[in-house]
């Protein structure tokens, strides 16, 4: 844990125009600087940084926040990281809490491993420009048309043809044996030598999503079929290939920007197709696809594109990808290429503008890509119709979304000409079994567990710290939604104008005294005097938080500010989504407003405030409606009464709002 008076003076230290000016070239417009946003795909720019407040935002994407928030998002690392990475920046030394012997030897366990990955890549990359790497690795990369700044920017090197040169080079720099053998980088030999895992092969490192080094693959040049083309690293503490994609540390801002991933199967297939320009590519790291992966993707999109080749091999592994994308609740399409290319070889021979044209002409979703594929192998056998109809159904059946399901089983039931109850009949049956063999395997696995339980304490397993990107903000379904809209508004003006004082005029029925009350005071006490609180409990915190720093005497930016820096990214997610200009003066509002803040906000603020009473009121008749339809005969008269009553009260407010016109 980094203390607190460090993260305080990080996020005092940086400086949101110097931390965004690394990734975005900003330019100077008035007090703030703008560009085009690094999140979505614009021309125009609508990103602004402000220095400030410490804040940026896009009035393109919606999205904003500040220094931290920055890196947390354009990096997608974890709060604790992106303020590391922030330290890193300005130097500020991070010492973080006392730890436990024994989490002390994990922690330095951990990075011994890690600094072995550093000196590996280090010692391939200068191998390649010794005479041997240079002669076969370096030319090798030239001739699959790999540019300098390519080799460089990946990595890419050499391991030489003898077997201990690694090692050699390791333990004379001062690694221990023990870490050369667990990274997987050296084996030990029946006579206790240690040999080089990699050697007489090209090299590509494996990165983690922020960037670290964890493995390596290696690709021989030999042409002799008893030697394995690839050798990959083992499975280590630091390197587990089922959470692992080739390229994805370098496509993960495109990924995220362009929100999609193309996904291919070689690590030559990546290089290529980022040289080419474009870079929101990954492979599955010279393994099969696996859950773990397609995870992965789903932090940075949910759309992927399998882009294989277009032999019986590509096409087996793209039917088999298919089904579980779509498990995981992403979608899916696919772009078979020309049978002898792969994406290396097809980008190598056609220019950007030529591939993206390909690839949009001939990306399909998986319906048409199985029925062209099948419906050819079925020719006029009507049994084999049949049964790629099913294939098409089961497919379907993986999607958890229910809506997508039945726009899918509509779509099927029309290209084939049959009824869709008959396909949402299999698809029933596919997910009641499926969900039974779930419930079987738990079953099963808790039975195991019991067991285990009945002779050893099960041990408490230490949580990883995973990279996280910041939660959406939801709106959860036990919530009353009429409710939520007006506390959005009201929380809003809150984190908008929370401290710009309420000049109402001295016969106003909101009129509070001599001291104008400024909007966050107004907005409280009406809800204090009302007995109401949000129901939304995102909101409801924020809220809360607003005016805990608030009665601190914190300056409404420095509120703002602080919410935005927090460790509860929940509290920064909303904070950024609210905490801007959220209306613009239209002519009649301007003149409404007689063209000044005060006045619009002296309108507006008591209308939000009205506005919400009367949802209040409207849930409180609701349920008195429901209550009466099955009250007592007694207890009817009551309720009838608390109807009136509640009638009445929105009616007055109805007035207030200038809804209905005043009888007499």
């Amino acid at each position: 844990m980094i203390p607190q008076e460090t993260v305080s003076r990080i996020l005092d230290t940086a400086r949101v125009e110097e931390v965004i000016g690394d990734f975005v070239t900003l330019k100077r417009r008035g007090g703030n600087l703008v560009a085009c946003c690094p999140f979505h795909n614009e021309k125009t720019p609508s990103f602004y940084v402000s220095p400030a407040k410490g804040i940026y935002k896009c009035f393109g994407c919606g999205k904003a926040g500040s220094a931290v928030g920055f890196v947390m998002e354009y990096e997608h690392l974890s709060y604790v990281e992106a303020l590391k990475y922030l330290a890193r920046k300005y130097n500020i030394e991070v010492v973080e809490k006392e730890l436990s012997p024994e989490e002390m030897a994990a922690r330095q366990r951990t990075e011994s491993l890690h600094l072995v990955c550093d000196f590996a890549e280090k010692f391939f990359v200068e191998s390649l420009s010794t005479q041997e790497g240079h002669t076969i690795g370096y030319q090798y990369f030239k001739s699959r048309g790999l540019e300098d700044d390519t080799i460089v920017k990946y990595g890419l090197g050499w391991a030489p043809r003898s077997h201990r040169d690694f090692a050699d080079a390791a333990l004379k720099e001062g690694y221990k044996e023990e870490y050369l053998i667990d990274t997987g980088m050296c084996v030990k030999r029946d006579d206790g030598s240690l040999s080089d895992r990699f050697y007489d092969r090209v090299m590509f490192p494996f990165h983690t999503v922020s960037g670290r080094i964890v493995g390596f693959g290696g690709r021989t040049l030999k042409s002799d079929h008893t030697i394995a083309k690839y050798v990959n690293s083992p499975e280590t503490e630091i390197y587990i290939k089922n959470r692992m994609l080739y390229g994805l540390y370098f496509a993960k801002a495109a990924i995220s920007r362009l929100d999609k991933c193309y996904l291919v199967e070689g690590y030559l297939d990546v290089l290529s197709m980022h040289q080419l320009g474009i870079t929101n590519v990954v492979a599955s790291s010279g393994t099969s696809l696996t859950e773990g992966q397609i995870r992965l993707i789903k932090r940075f999109t949910s759309n992927v594109t399998i882009m294989y080749d277009g032999d019986g091999a590509g096409i087996k592994a793209a039917l088999r990808g298919i089904n579980m994308i779509l498990k995981e609740g992403m979608n899916v399409k696919v772009v078979l290429l020309p049978d002898g290319d792969d994406p290396d070889s097809f980008s190598r021979k056609h220019t950007l503008a030529e591939v993206e044209e390909f690839i949009e002409a001939n990306e399909r979703d998986f319906i048409g890509f199985k029925t062209d594929l099948l419906l050819e192998e079925a020719g006029g056998d009507p049994l084999k119709k049949a049964n790629l109809i099913n294939d098409i159904a089961d497919t379907i059946a993986e999607m958890p979304d229910a809506v997508k399901r039945s726009v899918y089983v509509d779509a099927t039931a029309d290209k084939f000409r049959i009824a869709s109850d008959i396909l949402f009949d299999r698809i029933r049956a596919t997910r009641e079994k499926a969900l039974s063999d779930e419930e079987a395997a738990a079953a099963r696995e808790r039975a195991r567990r019991d067991r285990e339980a009945s002779y050893a304490p099960e041990p408490v397993a230490e949580v990883p710290e995973y990279e996280t990107v910041p939660p959406q903000v939801q709106v959860s379904s036990d919530e009353e939604p009429r409710l939520v809209p007006c506390e959005r508004e009201l929380l809003g003006f809150i984190l908008t104008y929370g401290t710009s004082p309420l000049n109402f005029e001295s016969d106003s029925e909101f009129y509070a005294g001599n001291e104008p009350q400024t909007v966050a005071e107004f907005i409280d006490e009406a809800l204090h005097c009302d007995s109401a609180e949000f129901v939304n409990s995102r909101y409801r915190k924020v809220y809360n938080r607003y005016f805990e720093l608030y009665d601190e005497g914190f300056e409404q930016d420095r509120i703002v500010k602080s919410l935005l820096d927090g460790e509860d990214r929940e509290m920064a997610a909303v904070a950024s989504e609210l905490s801007q200009e959220r209306y613009r003066l239209s002519v009649k509002n301007f003149s409404d407003a007689l063209t000044s803040r005060e006045s619009w906000l002296v309108n507006f603020v008591p209308r939000s405030i009205l506005a919400y009473q009367d949802k209040k009121m409207e849930v409180r008749y609701s349920e008195l409606v429901r209550k009466l339809a099955s009250a007592p005969e007694a207890e009817q008269r009551e309720i009838m009464a608390d109807l009136e009553t509640v009638g009445k009260i929105r009616r007055k407010i109805m007035l207030r709002l200038g809804r209905e016109k005043k009888t007499h």
